[in-house]
Formats: structure tokens, C-alpha cells, sequence
């Protein structure tokens, strides 16, 4: 798993944000169109992407999209 995929997936599924404002130190509870449903559609792509259940606990506790990132990368079995 890549860092520079997971931020391409994961902006994707941002509709209004500038997706070459994306990076992994891009505090995404910030961006202006982060809502509960955006967070419910980032854990949905990680199902599907990477096989991995985050929970509503994992995106609560980290700031960055690169911490995210680390969460992820570390339920990787």
C-alpha cells in the first residue's frame, strides 16, 4: 500500500475539495465539506480498497491524512 494511492483514494471521495490540496499532512477534519457522511464514505473506501474495518474510534483519533494512513497500514493483516 502506497501512501500517494491512499490520498488519491481518499480524495476521491471528496466532491468539493481541490484534490491538489490533498496530502498526507492535510488536517481533513478542516476541509469544509468533511461531515459525518464523508467520514462513513472514507471508511466504506477503506473496506473496499484494503480489506480493513476502521472504526468510527480510528478516524476520531488522528488528525492528518497521513495518520490515517498509518492506521490503516497497520490493520493490514
Amino acid at each position: 500500500m502506497e501512501l500517494k494511492d491512499f490520498i488519491a483514494n481518499f480524495a476521491s471521495q471528496l466532491d468539493e475539495t481541490d484534490k491538489n490540496d490533498i496530502n498526507s499532512d492535510t488536517l481533513f477534519k478542516e476541509l469544509d465539506e468533511w461531515s459525518s457522511l464523508v467520514a462513513l464514505s472514507i471508511i466504506a473506501m477503506v473496506d473496499d480498497e484494503y480489506d480493513v474495518i476502521l472504526k468510527g474510534e480510528d478516524v476520531r483519533n488522528v488528525h492528518t491524512i497521513g495518520e490515517l494512513f498509518e492506521v490503516v497500514q497497520s490493520k493490514i493483516v
